[in-house]
C-alpha cells in the first residue's frame, strides 16, 4: 500500500470509524482488559510453543547436521537418544546395493562430564566416528580430524552449557584443558559448533576409537545410525527401495528428512510435548473466555441500541457483523503487544539458558490464526445474547 492510499484510508478511518470499534472504543477501560486478556492468552501459546520449539530444535541437532543421503537405524528406534543400535554388517551389505557411495557408522552415547574447575559432574553427549570417514557436517570439524585420531581427545561444542566450565575461553588463551569424562582422563583440543539443548549441558566429538575406550563397549560392532552417501546421479528412491529389499526388518531406511520428522513426532507424544500442547491449549481456552466476556458485556450493555437498529430495518445478518468486526479488532490489536512481549521474552530464555530460541515465522502465524480464532469463537458465544435484542425492548 502506497503512502498516500494508507493516509487516505487512515483519514477516513477518523471521520467514519467502524461501528465494531466505536463500540469497543467507548469502554476503554474494558477495551483495555480486553487487549491485555487476548495479549495475556498470547504470551502463554507462544511460551508453550516456544519451549516445543527449544525441544525439537534440541532433539534434531545432530539429525540436520549429518551429512548423508539416507540414513539407517535400528528398526526398534523411535528418537535418537533412547534408539537401539544395529549390527555394523547391515553397513557392509548396504556398501554393496547399485548406488551406494559408502555406507559408515556413527555412534552417540552419554557420559558424565567433570568440570575441571569446580569438579562438578555434569551429562553430555559424546559423539563419534571413523575420522577417514566424518559424517557430521558441521563448521571446525574437518580441519580437527587429525587431532582426535590421538588416544582420549575429544572436541567439544562452544555453545556447551556454562556447567561445563570456561573451556573455550581457556583454549584461546592457549590453556590445555584435561578433564574426566565417566572416569577416563580426556584432554580437550579444540572447539566445534552445534548447539545446547535441553537433553544435555553439552556435547563432545572423538574418534570411533576413543569412543570404544571411554564408553567402556566390547566392541564398535553396533552402530547408533548408518550415513549412507549416493553415488553422483542416482536416484535416492531407488536405491531406497533396493535396500529396503535387500536388507533385513531390523534396519529401516529414512531419507533426512524422515529422519528428523520422525525425531519430532516421537517427542510430540512424549510427555514434554504433550504438556507444552496442553499448556497452549489452555491459553486459548482463556483468551476464549476473556474475550467472550467483554463482548457479552457490550452486547448486553448495548442492547437497546441493538433492538432499535433492528426496528429501523437491520437484519441479525448485520448486526452479528459488528459483533465479528469487534472480534477481529481484538484479535489484531491484542496480538502485537503479545508479539512484541514474547519476542523479548525468547531472546531473554535464550540468553539465560543459552539454548537459541528464535521467533519463528511459521510459529508466529500459528499464534496469530489461533487468536483470530479464539476471538471469532468469543464472539460466536456472545452472539446469542444478541439474539435476544427484541425492537419491543425499546418501548
Amino acid at each position: 500500500m502506497n503512502p498516500f492510499a494508507f493516509k487516505t484510508l487512515f483519514k477516513r478511518f477518523r471521520q467514519e470509524p467502524p461501528l465494531g470499534w466505536t463500540q469497543l472504543s467507548h469502554q476503554k477501560v474494558r477495551l483495555m482488559v480486553a487487549l491485555t486478556g487476548v495479549a495475556f492468552a498470547d504470551i502463554l501459546i507462544f511460551t508453550m510453543l516456544g519451549f516445543q520449539e527449544m525441544l525439537f530444535e534440541g532433539a534434531t541437532f545432530v539429525h540436520k547436521n549429518l551429512r548423508a543421503d539416507l540414513v539407517l537405524v535400528s528398526q526398534r528406534t523411535e528418537a535418537l537418544f533412547f534408539g537401539e543400535t544395529f549390527s555394523r554388517r547391515h553397513l557392509y551389505q548396504a556398501d554393496g546395493v547399485a548406488g551406494v557411495a559408502s555406507a559408515d557408522p556413527f555412534y552417540l552415547g552419554g557420559g558424565s562430564w567433570v568440570n575441571p574447575w569446580t569438579g562438578e559432574s555434569t551429562e553430555v553427549i559424546l559423539l563419534a566416528f571413523d575420522p577417514e570417514h566424518p559424517v557430521l557436517d558441521l563448521p571446525g570439524i574437518d580441519a580437527q580430524l587429525d587431532a582426535i585420531k590421538l588416544p582420549n581427545v575429544v572436541l567439544l561444542d562452544s555453545k556447551a552449557q556454562p556447567r561445563i566450565g570456561p573451556v573455550a575461553a581457556a583454549l584461546e588463551h592457549g590453556q590445555p584443558v584435561t578433564t574426566e569424562l565417566s572416569g577416563h582422563r580426556i584432554k580437550v583440543e579444540g572447539l566445534f559448533t552445534l548447539g545446547s539443548s535441553i537433553f544435555t549441558q553439552g556435547h563432545l566429538i572423538t574418534s570411533d576409537l576413543n569412543y570404544l575406550r571411554l564408553m567402556n563397549i566390547p566392541s564398535l560392532d553396533r552402530a547408533n545410525v548408518g550415513a549412507l552417501t549416493l553415488e553422483p546421479g542416482a536416484d535416492p528412491e531407488t536405491v531406497r527401495q533396493a535396500l529396503t529389499e535387500q536388507l533385513p526388518e531390523e534396519v529401516k531406511v529414512l531419507t533426512p528428512e524422515e529422519f528428523i520428522q520422525s525425531e519430532i513426532a516421537f517427542w510430540t507424544q512424549d510427555v514434554a510435548g504433550v504438556i507444552f500442547n496442553f499448556g497452549a491449549i489452555m491459553g486459548f481456552i482463556v483468551g476464549i473466555v476473556i474475550v467472550n466476556q467483554v463482548l457479552y458485556s457490550d452486547v448486553n450493555d448495548h442492547l437497546p441500541e441493538y433492538a432499535t437498529l433492528k426496528a429501523i430495518g437491520y437484519s441479525d445478518r448485520r448486526l452479528l457483523l459488528v459483533v465479528f468486526q469487534e472480534a477481529t479488532i481484538l484479535a489484531l490489536l491484542g496480538f502485537i503487544p503479545g508479539f512484541g512481549v514474547s519476542l523479548g521474552m525468547y531472546q531473554l530464555l535464550g540468553f539465560l539458558t543459552k539454548i537459541p530460541l528464535a521467533m519463528r515465522s511459521a510459529v508466529a502465524l500459528q499464534v496469530f490464526t489461533a487468536t483470530v480464532i479464539m476471538c471469532m469463537l468469543s464472539a460466536a458465544i456472545a452472539m446469542r445474547k444478541l439474539h435476544g435484542a427484541d425492537p419491543a425492548d425499546v418501548f
